[in-house]
């Protein structure tokens, strides 16, 4: 009786053969890290997506090169190892790669995504009584440095909002720091991000929190020629909106009607915190832009 290898069916195996298969696909196309954990996000967590590059390059399936950008940081570029003539290709997507890496580098996207979530809440007639802060109503955050981007309050609830308007998701470190920030200060949090792992979305609905994902990248209106091209070329999810959905804040106004007056489950979400910080694995060679 023929004996059947075992397959290995950890979600890392299956990112490798789904990433395996869209490079077989592209024979003649370059990526970056990045770029390949946010398209294939719906499917794998991002870290699953890194250490899964990382083992196709160490056997050799795919080809890689680091350059480093203006801002100082490196990226890796990852190919099909029969693309032979890959250097043309590798510069369009280097170069444009820069570009957009010196936009968010400089806080031009985070100040984009700061205005956009202040305008919206102010649409919606809360009213903002912190900024850039890690105090409220005399109580103040003091075990690190990190402050909260807004504190919002409507209908007696205040409202902790950190805004995270970037491609990959934030660190876990300050994700944990800022929903412990929110509990001591007496906040409900809210995290405005473009996308967070679903695990970290649970966390925070234990909190008491609620996570408004974005879907999108936003760049200003100055920025929209890049945009295009950051999307047409790469296949990112960037958008340049004059204002936030309606939709998106209906959903959050939603949700905070039914939360009113429901106590979070604080231990159990600083159980998931807990796990989340003991379980942290880092990225294994590569770091993303």
């Amino acid at each position: 009786m023929r004996v059947t290898p075992r397959v290995d069916d950890s979600a890392e195996a299956k990112a490798r053969a789904r990433l395996l298969a869209h490079f077989e696909d592209h024979p003649e196309g370059v990526f970056y890290s990045r770029q390949l954990e946010v398209l294939f996000e719906r499917e794998y967590f991002h870290w699953v997506t890194n250490r899964a590059l990382r083992r196709l390059v160490e056997e050799g399936r795919i080809l890689v090169e680091a350059r480093t950008l203006d801002l100082g940081s490196e990226i890796k570029l990852l190919w099909n190892r029969k693309y032979r003539f890959y250097k043309r290709t590798a510069n369009e997507v280097f170069n444009l790669v820069n570009q957009y890496s010196s936009a968010a580098g400089d806080g031009t996207l985070g100040l984009q995504g700061e205005h956009l979530v202040l305008a919206a809440f102010a649409r919606e007639r809360y009213l903002l009584t912190g900024e850039a802060t890690r105090g409220h109503q005399g109580g103040q955050w003091t075990e690190t440095d990190h402050n909260l981007d807004f504190i919002f309050e409507k209908n007696g609830v205040s409202y902790g909002i950190e805004v995270k308007n970037t491609l990959g998701y934030m660190d876990l470190e300050e994700f944990v720091v800022k929903v412990r920030m929110c509990f001591h200060l007496g906040l409900t949090p809210v995290f405005a991000a473009r996308m967070l792992p679903r695990t970290w979305i649970d966390a925070l609905y234990h909190a008491g929190g609620y996570a408004m994902i974005m879907g999108y990248q936003f760049y200003p209106w100055t920025h929209a020629q890049l945009a295009n091209e950051i999307r047409n070329r790469l296949g990112l999810p960037v958008d340049t909106p004059r204002r936030i959905e309606a939709g998106t804040l209906q959903r959050f106004e939603n949700w905070a009607t039914q939360a009113r007056g429901t106590a979070p489950s604080t231990a159990s979400a600083e159980r998931l915190l807990e796990r989340f910080e003991a379980g942290r694995k880092p990225a294994e060679g590569f770091e993303p832009v």
